[in-house]
């Protein structure tokens, strides 16, 4: 058998909207106040898609960014995985939508739907054809438009989300010592009503009375989805580095999924590291679910905390639920 190729990322960009909505800007429309949601979440505001703006506008944003960054062309792509739980449409796929967009007539592709968890699982997807050397140019994009599917009447959870994309370049590693070690991801079925849209798949079809029902936006047992990810975040990160004998000082950055601040300290302090070496954005962008922590390596990249070799630890806990780790080693 072939020795397994190596996957790294060798790029990486993001695109948010222009549109930023400050928490002096919800207590207009929602019984809240700012106070209230930095207090419980770190969020002081997010930015939010125009009218007809879809998660395929923002993803093909931020895959042009790279290419352009990359100096490539658009037909030099092999394969586009997109996650995302806010599709311009049920079909065809968001990939498709991108790929016309960005011209890229070589690429295939698909999307993926694990929630919050979603970039993690696509880049794993995406690592796998690399690795078998089928694939040497591929791009992942987390891309979602959360506010299309937000509930202004709850307001425990229309508060939590932004829009934003963000996308990396795979390819072929030069050695085993650099770009994705490990990966680990598992998903708990028995959460899926904690968090989740009830309406608008084959179980419940949009009609007049799904509508009424307002079963077309998020639904979230916010205590219970807390108390999940702050266990599994912790015991998954440390699962990945034990098997790789690793500790969290062995970490140079932890990119964190960008739900709750609290979570994020919650994990970080059972990690036992500190401050400087988690990435939190959380207050600039909110959760924009797959597009965390993508957006998360940009922020990474342009403030030059990321360095040739450092160990990175990439981790989400999402709807279904869902969990995700990826463990690299930084290759640019």
């Amino acid at each position: 058998m072939p020795k397994r190729i190596g996957a790294k990322i060798t790029g990486v960009a993001g695109f948010v909207p222009p549109r930023v909505v400050t928490n002096f800007d919800l207590e207009k429309i929602v019984d809240t106040n700012d106070e209230w949601i930095r207090t419980r979440t770190g969020i002081r505001e997010r930015r939010y898609a125009d009218p007809g703006v879809a998660s395929s506008h923002l993803g093909a944003e931020a895959a042009k960014t790279l290419l352009a960054a990359k100096a490539m062309s658009p037909d030099e792509i092999e394969m586009i995985v997109v996650a995302t739980v806010t599709p311009d449409m049920l079909f065809p796929a968001t990939a498709c939508l991108i790929q016309h967009r960005l011209g890229a007539s070589k690429a295939w592709g698909f999307d993926l739907s694990g929630a919050c968890s979603g970039f993690v699982y696509a880049l794993t997807t995406g690592a796998q054809f690399v690795g078998a050397g089928t694939h040497k140019k591929v791009l992942v994009i987390g891309s979602d438009v959360m506010t299309s599917i937000l509930d202004y009447k709850d307001r425990a959870t229309c508060v939590l989300f932004g829009d934003g994309a963000g996308a990396v370049l795979l390819e072929p590693a030069a050695s085993e010592s650099e770009g994705i070690l490990d990966f680990a991801n598992d998903i708990d079925g028995s959460g899926g009503c904690n968090l989740y849209m009830p309406a608008g798949g084959s179980l419940h079809p949009a009609s007049a009375e799904t509508v009424e029902k307002r079963m077309h936006y998020v639904h979230q047992e916010g205590q219970l989805v807390f108390k999940y990810a702050v266990r599994r975040m912790a015991e998954l990160a440390c699962q990945l580095l034990e098997r790789n004998g690793l500790t969290s000082r062995d970490l140079a950055l932890v990119v964190p999924h960008q739900a709750n601040l609290r979570i994020i300290r919650a994990m970080q302090e059972r990690l036992g590291i500190d401050d400087s070496k988690v990435l939190v954005n959380i207050d600039r962008f909110g959760n924009t679910t797959a597009a965390t922590i993508p957006l998360g390596l940009m922020d990474a990249v342009q403030q030059k905390r990321l360095h040739k070799g450092d160990l990175v630890l990439l981790i989400a806990v999402g709807a279904g639920y869902t969990t995700g780790a990826v463990l690299l080693r930084w290759a640019y």
